[in-house]
């Protein structure tokens, strides 16, 4: 059910919005602090509902409005701010609207069995917006196609060699540290220098990643 209302929110505010975190499920969407970082405006509670998320294998689903972005994905186990966020893949760059779904996000072995955040940040033509789930981190790899993780046609998704963003709030009141983009690394480059060792990320459906390697299979069920 909090599923489909979250697509309902996704669709009636298209026309507006800058992105909707749907899965895991958005802590809270607010258009008017979406900028507000770490997370959008909203306070994020996480207790034994909040979904549970398996670290070897998971997904992350966006309903999009933005014909270009710059993705950060990060977790953290700290429930309360200042957050010490991970990074959990490097930098993706977008281009096209609609859903997109990465279906091979891994997170840290040690955040089996705590609960945690997860953050997306994008640096959008609007600004940098921000957008954070409740979770669960568990054991385990989720690896099943499910139709919530898709992506519309003609999108297209390119790893960078980015570790972060420029101007980042981290949730004490400091930004992290200074990056600029650079020219798109191969995605086998990419995932090796991140911080989950080996983390391997999809596009699913018509999407694409590319850098060399095409496109990734799709396996995950939300």
């Amino acid at each position: 059910m909090q599923q489909q209302l979250l697509l309902a929110l996704a669709t009636a505010t298209l026309s507006s919005a800058h992105f909707v975190l749907l899965w895991p499920p958005t802590a809270g969407f607010d258009e008017d602090t979406l900028s507000n970082g770490p997370c959008g405006g909203a306070q994020v509670a996480v207790n034994d509902s909040s979904p549970s998320v398996q670290i070897d294998r998971f997904a992350i689903s966006i309903q999009n409005t933005h014909p270009e972005g710059e993705w950060l994905f990060r977790g953290t186990t700290d429930t309360d701010a200042p957050y010490t966020w991970t990074d959990l893949v490097p930098v993706v760059n977008t281009t096209g609207l609609g859903n997109f779904c990465l279906d091979a996000m891994s997170a840290p072995d040690d955040f089996a069995g705590k609960a945690g955040i997860i953050q997306v940040v994008d640096n959008s033509p609007d600004g940098t917006l921000y957008q954070c789930a409740p979770v669960n981190f568990v054991a385990g790899s989720n690896d099943t196609t499910g139709s919530n993780c898709r992506n519309t046609t003609g999108f297209m998704a390119t790893w960078t060699n980015l570790q972060s963003l420029d101007g980042v709030e981290d949730g004490s009141g400091s930004m992290s540290g200074s990056m600029t983009m650079s020219n798109t690394a191969s995605a086998s480059d990419a995932a090796a220098s991140s911080t989950s060792a080996g983390v391997a990320a999809a596009i699913t459906g018509v999407g694409s990643i590319v850098g060399g390697v095409g496109l990734l299979a799709a396996v995950l069920a939300l």
